[in-house]
């Protein structure tokens, strides 16, 4: 419990046990239960309203809430405890979905999360153990697809919409006779990430398996945030060019011409890996300054040897009736060359928002199910 509530000019300072946390008294005026609808669940208080800045003439706690009384106001806020605890412990407010990360390597692919589509479609618990599968480790195989566009559709949609890409809502990867992307030959496709010349480049990639009976074509997959923490280990200083300097990418044939600069290695506000953005298919004529490439080429180089390094890879053949589910912002795929007349191969895909991912699991989490079952495990 609180020891005790020092009250100051701009905030107070309250005492949780052996920890002690300052408050802004805007923050705590904003954090006031009262200012959320509770049918909208959106903010209806202005801050910018006040006429001075909120200043406490009294504060307590009362039943698990701080109380602060205003001197210009005639209200008594309330806050809950359990935010204030949040924020002392961890400087912002609790996410369901804010799990850490698990950075693994080339012998992952036993563990890889493995849920029947009707246990997705059908069960919360099935749902939150494949939404958690993908927010912990980046990627997960849904069996049991059916091989129609509804299924995929009805897949992607337990989770949100599909967000169309300049392919459009799907995209067929298959050989084509006059193919407008490296996928869609038979040839080898190097280590990527998908669309990095849009602007927002798509957040989960969903590829559903059809029919695969060539001879190679194995699909790889490699998780980049444990690389990108590799080369940190490694090259602090390769990494921080990295994750300092945009890149420029493109994406163009005789209809389109997409192009964004990226960053090659993402952090969040802590600094800790968020993925990663790497294509050198669809890579542009760099654009830094000539002197920095001095720098910055030896760290890119690097990097990109290391996500070819076997230690970092799972392969493994794609089956009919799977459907391999990745962050396209940290899982790092590509395939091995076939003999395009050995057989057939075709594969669908269409992508997902990564926040339609977490808001899907924050809901199921408030009902309790949070995914920690282990999920079936089948052969891939």
């Amino acid at each position: 419990m609180t020891n005790s509530i020092s009250l100051s000019e701009r905030g107070l300072t309250l005492e949780f046990g052996a920890m002690s946390q300052y408050f802004n008294y805007y923050w705590l005026r904003d954090a006031c239960t009262s200012c959320i609808d509770p049918q909208t669940r959106e903010r209806i208080f202005d801050s910018s309203a006040l006429p001075t800045p909120p200043r406490a003439t009294a504060a307590w706690i009362e039943e698990d809430g701080l109380r602060i009384s205003w001197s210009e106001e005639a209200v008594i806020s309330c806050i809950p405890m359990a935010l204030l605890r949040d924020i002392a412990k961890q400087g912002r407010p609790h996410d369901p979905a804010d799990l850490p990360r698990n950075l693994w390597r080339s012998d992952f692919e036993p563990r890889i999360a493995r849920v029947p589509q009707s246990a997705v479609l059908e069960s919360d618990d099935g749902r939150a153990r494949f939404c958690r599968a993908l927010i912990e480790d980046g990627i997960a195989i849904v069996t049991g697809m059916e091989p129609g566009k509804e299924s995929l559709t009805a897949l992607v949609e337990s989770l949100g919409s599909i967000t169309p890409s300049a392919e459009g809502y799907f995209f067929e990867v298959r050989v084509e006779i006059a193919p407008t992307n490296l996928a869609f030959t038979a040839g080898p496709l190097e280590m990527h990430t998908d669309l990095p010349g849009e602007e927002a480049a798509p957040g989960l990639q969903f590829l559903h398996c059809l029919e695969n009976t060539v001879e190679g074509g194995m699909s790889l997959f490699l998780d980049g945030a444990a690389v990108a923490e590799t080369l940190r280990a490694e090259d602090p200083e390769a990494f921080r060019l990295l994750a300092t300097y945009d890149i420029p990418f493109f994406y163009r044939h005789d209809k389109l011409d997409y192009r964004a600069h990226q960053r090659v290695i993402e952090t969040d506000q802590q600094g800790k890996v968020t993925g990663v953005t790497i294509s050198q298919h669809l890579q542009d004529t760099l654009d830094l300054p000539q002197d920095l490439l001095d720098e910055y080429y030896p760290a890119f180089i690097k990097f990109i040897r290391l996500m070819q390094e076997d230690r970092f890879i799972v392969r493994f053949r794609s089956q009919a009736g799977n459907c391999v589910v990745f962050d396209n912002h940290r899982i790092v795929h590509g395939r091995e060359g076939y003999v395009a007349d050995s057989g057939k191969r075709h594969l669908r895909g269409c992508y997902c928002d990564r926040g339609a991912l977490r808001s899907t699991y924050r809901v199921l989490a408030k009902q309790g199910f949070d995914g920690l079952a282990l999920p079936e495990r089948e052969t891939a």
